[in-house]
């Protein structure tokens, strides 16, 4: 036993051995493929950022095609004097701010100086076109406006900027170069080290494996007696050891469980309160082993009734027991509560102490509703017990449904009566 247990543990070894190793290796060519692709994105990224002509060129842009254009078309009279001092006001303003937009990027000290040379030229050739636009706005004439002069303007300006574009061009490339021989260093000695912990981690592995294996025997007898002992303990904690139906605290987790599952599904949830009437009357009169055997034939018969899935049956205590439904409508939960109702009076165990019928009969109260996420998570309790108040107002042996999930308006006092009867009878039962 020992050498086969020991023999199936190597197999599971090897294969979680070469398993981490193929893991590893693809771990490696995956990083170098990820590494490879950041570079592209960060070189991308890095050279744009090094080189914000787009200003540059779009200030040069408004000199030559807006600003320019627009008092050729002024001297050729295509053009109002209004939309003329429009123009150049709004030309004007967006050099001043592609201007500061360019000013706003990281610069070099070396930069400074040609920068604020450009910023000169640039103002100067602004406050030419200021003076064209207080001309306009005293009464001169546009046409007296001298294009040799224009020209000479705009001429100097495109050099100035052109010579700025290309000091940032040329930057740029060498930045991006240095980038490239660092990152190429860089990866090398990402590549070794990732080769180090490989070999590391493989050779860490092989020799916790190994001393693993050596307990294996010890090991797995060991979980499977606690397995065992678990498995015991869960189904003595959610289990009635009467009536072998789940029990109040088992309910508690379920409970909210499903509940939370059809708000999320917004599908129909059904919760049904039963009762054994006058199972006090029935105890005094028959004894606690036979009021025993009439809980475990109620039992019995809603384990017959309801056996899918999402079907839950609870011992709540004493003679209470307690019904959760999913995805079942109104409709439904009815025909199933009458159908509990008749099935346990169908097995006709005598009671001679009840007014509702001389066999044991039940009493149900049902709520059936849409869950959404205002449903109040205790109003379903609620609301079940009213029902079930009424069924036995009403006669007993019988349900109650509802689908009115407002605030439940249960008499006071007939609480305060459940409640003794339910301590009485619990003490009693529990004695059995």
């Amino acid at each position: 036993m020992n050498f086969i247990e020991a023999l199936k543990l190597r197999s599971k070894l090897l294969f979680i051995f070469i398993l981490i190793a193929v893991g590893l290796f693809f771990l490696g060519i995956m990083g170098t493929i990820n590494l490879n692709s950041m570079k592209k994105n960060l070189d991308s990224l890095y050279f744009g950022s090094l080189v914000p002509v787009i200003e540059l060129n779009s200030i040069l842009q408004i000199y030559h095609s807006d600003l320019a254009h627009t008092i050729y078309r002024a001297k050729n009279s295509e053009i109002t004097r209004s939309e003329v001092e429009s123009k150049i006001q709004n030309s004007v303003n967006s050099i001043n701010r592609e201007w500061k937009k360019y000013e706003s990027h990281f610069k070099r000290d070396k930069e400074f100086g040609y920068v604020e040379y450009t910023a000169l030229e640039v103002n100067s050739t602004n406050q030419y076109f200021y003076k064209i636009l207080k001309a306009l706005s005293d009464g001169h004439n546009i046409k007296d406006i001298s294009i040799l002069s224009l020209e000479k303007k705009i001429s100097h300006i495109h050099k100035v900027l052109n010579k700025l574009i290309a000091y940032e061009v040329g930057v740029a490339k060498y930045e991006r170069k240095k980038f490239l021989e660092v990152y190429d260093s860089l990866l090398l000695e990402v590549s070794f080290i990732l080769s180090i912990v490989i070999f590391g981690v493989m050779l860490i592995s092989y020799y916790v494996f190994k001393s693993i294996q050596k307990d294996q025997t010890a090991l797995e007898i060991a979980t499977k007696r606690l397995k065992v002992a678990n498995k015991k303990l869960e189904n003595v904690s959610y289990t009635d050891s009467l009536t072998n139906l789940y029990n109040r605290r088992y309910f508690n987790l379920v409970y909210d469980r499903e509940l939370k599952r059809a708000k999320r599904n917004h599908t129909h949830i059904t919760f049904m309160m039963l009762d054994i009437d006058f199972f006090k009357q029935y105890n005094d009169t028959y004894g606690h082993i036979e009021g025993d055997f009439a809980l475990k034939s109620v039992a019995k018969v809603l384990q017959d009734t309801l056996k899918r899935p999402g079907d839950f049956v609870f011992r709540l205590g004493g003679e209470e027991f307690g019904i959760l439904l999913t995805e079942t409508d109104e409709s439904n939960s009815a025909n199933l509560a009458r159908d509990i109702c008749d099935s346990v009076r169908g097995r006709e165990i005598k009671h001679s102490a009840s007014k509702a019928n001389e066999f044991v009969t039940i009493s149900i109260g049902v709520v059936c509703c849409i869950a959404d996420e205002a449903l109040n998570d205790e109003i379903l309790l609620s609301r079940a017990d009213e029902m079930l108040y009424k069924a036995k107002d009403s006669g007993r042996d019988r349900y109650n449904i509802t689908t009115d999930i407002s605030e439940a308006k249960t008499v006071k006092v007939k609480s305060e009566e459940k409640n003794v009867e339910v301590k009485s009878e619990k003490k009693k039962e529990f004695s059995a």
